[in-house]
């Protein structure tokens, strides 16, 4: 089990971020009170018929009315850093022994070079965040099914419509904060090679 133990002072951003641990991919905030996240899929609204649009508006307002707690939307532009897939293809060009594929390889090596020099890369991301607000004192297995329970009523309803979800774990939650607060460092340093330096650190415990 992975928990990341944010100590109290750790600088302005951590502090606006109040959160005081995540394990298990469920995050506690200061106070008590605890939250999930999904990843979801998404739909192309526009492209649907009026009919099909009609039909998902009255899906997503049943969806709404449905459910006894506040959910919250989250969408999360981030810019792709292509320098990694651009070396990866380097290594394939360097490796191939065919000369019409090498040849091909390189051509979209240079297509992709110019795309990007000219335009950022985005990559869009949806999430969905669940809370849970403690007023008495509970054991985290009971604030787990709590929790479980709701993404399971979201999931449910979200797949109606055709989306699909998916809990994020403690890397990827702590990933998603770490894109808001050091947006440059993330695209140059990814979590995962983050993640191992904060894993040998005094932040991380595991119980």
């Amino acid at each position: 089990m992975l928990k990341l133990a944010l100590r109290a002072k750790l600088g302005s951003s951590n502090q606006q971020v109040a959160i005081e641990s995540i394990t298990d991919g469920i995050i506690k905030l200061d106070g008590g009170s605890y939250r999930i996240i999904l990843h979801s899929s998404s739909i192309n609204f526009e492209l649907k018929s009026e009919e099909e649009q009609d039909a998902l508006i009255d899906i997503f307002e049943g969806f709404l009315n449905s459910i006894g707690f506040n959910i919250q939307f989250l969408v999360r532009t981030r810019e792709v850093y292509m320098d990694g897939y651009l070396d990866n293809l380097d290594l394939k060009i360097n490796n191939e022994q065919s000369s019409i594929y090498k040849v091909q390889l390189k051509n979209y090596r240079k297509f992709v070079s110019s795309l990007i020099t000219s335009n950022k890369i985005l990559n869009r991301h949806f999430f969905i965040v669940i809370p849970l607000d403690i007023t008495s004192k509970q054991d985290i297995e009971s604030i787990k099914d709590q929790l479980s329970l709701r993404a399971d009523i979201v999931s449910k309803n979200i797949a109606r419509l055709g989306i699909s979800s998916r809990q994020l774990s403690s890397i990827e939650a702590i990933d998603l904060f770490y894109s808001f607060y050091s947006p440059e460092r993330s695209k140059l340093q990814p979590i995962s090679e983050q993640a191992m330096k904060v894993m040998n650190s005094e932040f991380i415990t595991r119980g």
